[in-house]
């Protein structure tokens, strides 16, 4: 049998059910969780919290369920620092700089690549975060592709999505839809098995709402999850697209129009907010409190990548959502956790209950409210993982 830890003496367990405790994320003070193995086995009040192998002592502190980031590009190399200091410095932000990072890339070997991404999940996991989605589309080959979500595979995140469809690769720059045919084609045919889900950034300088349907279409033959970058630098047709086809999200949804708004919270597909990268590329913030109060699915992300938004900070995000986008804490809180596994679409994280994953977040606060009320403060105080201790 695996052995059983008791974490006590809880401030505030946020366990986002709200059946077990009070308000929106489920609140439970002076509380205990029980964990075996890499499951949930007993949550409620310290008071009533059974016998264990071992325990841990929270202090008083806060217990989240560990952030579920749903959106990152982690499988990179190269560095665009520069890019970022003369966006700084007023020039505007482009999709073609991500050809930068794809040169970079492909001139890596496989052990570059996982030693970056290793020290990547672990800054994320140091935050906080304990279940990860990333992204291919630093390839833009076939063989790159594959190996990027190979790396990525075994890298230690829990979803893998295919973004060849990320910008045109530079050889077809005078065929885009010859490069298509490979990413719907040859290349998604070899890159299937490593992933979960597929993608496509529908925006100018990117995909058109034609070659992104596409892009789709392939993705459901080959029985993936689908995903959409969309509305990030203007109103268009990401959102429409993507409820249409029935994807598990769209994501950066800076620009919606009313309609958009609507579409979202009529349907299943979550609207996907990356607010620091709409920070550092000075874009307005994420209508979130529109989409809240339409009834929208929202999560959170951290949109961690080389070219506009180079860090894995959950707790930053969070804490812009609420002081930028308009989300209350609670609504914040939710949607880092329990709205990144929507849009996942999991079932098994982002909820601290009997039967879920043992991804446990302890801040060094005694609520929740503290990480926008003291936002660039490092919260963290320990981390679980699938029952393992990594912080």
């Amino acid at each position: 049998m695996d052995r059983s830890t008791v974490v006590s003496r809880i401030s505030n367990l946020v366990t986002n059910d709200p059946a077990v405790g009070t308000g929106l994320l489920g609140i439970i003070e002076d509380a205990a969780v029980v964990i075996q193995g890499d499951r949930i086995v007993w949550v409620g009040p310290r008071s009533a919290a059974p016998d264990a192998d071992s325990s841990f002592d929270a202090g008083g502190r806060a217990v989240l369920p560990g952030w579920v980031d749903s959106h990152s590009h982690l499988v990179f190399a190269g560095d665009r620092s520069a890019e970022f200091s003369a966006r700084m410095a007023g020039e505007p932000y482009e999709a073609g700089g991500i050809i930068t990072t794809v040169a970079a890339t492909r001139e890596a070997s496989n052990a570059e690549l996982s030693g970056l991404l290793a020290r990547r999940v672990a800054e994320m996991v140091a935050g906080g975060t304990t279940c990860i989605e990333t992204k291919t589309g630093y390839g833009l080959t076939t063989v790159d592709e594959v190996r990027s979500a190979v790396v990525a595979a075994a890298g230690g995140v829990d979803a893998v999505t295919f973004l060849g469809a990320h910008v045109n690769a530079p050889e077809f720059a005078s065929d885009p839809d010859a490069y298509l045919d490979l990413v719907c084609g040859p290349m998604l045919e070899a890159i299937a098995p490593q992933v979960q889900f597929i993608d496509v950034f529908c925006e100018k300088g990117a995909f058109d709402e034609a070659r992104s349907r596409r892009v789709l279409a392939a993705g459901i033959r080959k029985g993936l999850g689908l995903k959409v970058h969309g509305n990030q630098l203007g109103e268009g047709s990401g959102v429409r697209m993507a409820v249409d086809c029935g994807a598990v999200s769209v994501d950066h949804c800076t620009y919606l129009s009313s309609r958009d708004i609507d579409l979202l919270a009529g349907s299943s597909t979550v609207a996907t907010l990356l607010p620091v990268c709409d920070l550092s590329t000075r874009q307005p913030p994420a209508p979130g409190r529109k989409l809240a109060d339409a009834g929208a699915t929202v999560a959170i992300a951290s949109n961690c990548n080389p070219g506009s938004c180079y860090t894995p900070s959950m707790a930053l995000a969070v804490a812009l959502a609420v002081l930028q986008c308009g989300l209350t804490a609670d609504e914040a809180v939710a949607a880092a956790t329990l709205g990144g596994a929507r849009a996942l679409a999991r079932n098994d994280v982002g909820v601290i209950a009997p039967g879920m994953r043992a991804d446990l977040h302890v801040l060094d606060a005694p609520s929740h409210h503290y990480l926008a009320y003291r936002p660039g403060l490092p919260m963290t105080h320990a981390v679980w993982r699938a029952g393992l201790r990594s912080a």
